[in-house]
């Protein structure tokens, strides 16, 4: 069986960049159960140059309602299968 390999998501879209990849072990049974690409320099400085633009809109963002977001996002992420690879 082939390891789902797990790419970068940037800007809200996703990004493949980097050629190298790495194995990301399951803790509880040392098994490999996905792949992660390794970013490269070109999209390192995109995710970088993405979230300082995405900066001061979230700044400016009430606090009560950053809390919320983070929540939803929690609350998304815990109710992914565990072998979810977009």
């Amino acid at each position: 069986m082939t390891s789902p390999v797990l790419g970068h998501l940037i800007d809200g879209k996703r990004v493949a960049g980097g050629s190298r990849s790495q194995d990301v072990f399951n803790p509880a049974t040392g098994k490999a159960e996905s792949r992660v690409l390794l970013a490269d320099k070109a999209t390192v400085e995109l995710a970088i140059a993405s979230a300082q633009a995405a900066f001061p809109a979230w700044r400016n963002t009430p606090p009560l309602k950053r809390a919320r977001v983070m929540s939803n996002l929690r609350f998304f992420w815990s109710s992914m299968p565990t072998n979810y690879a977009p």
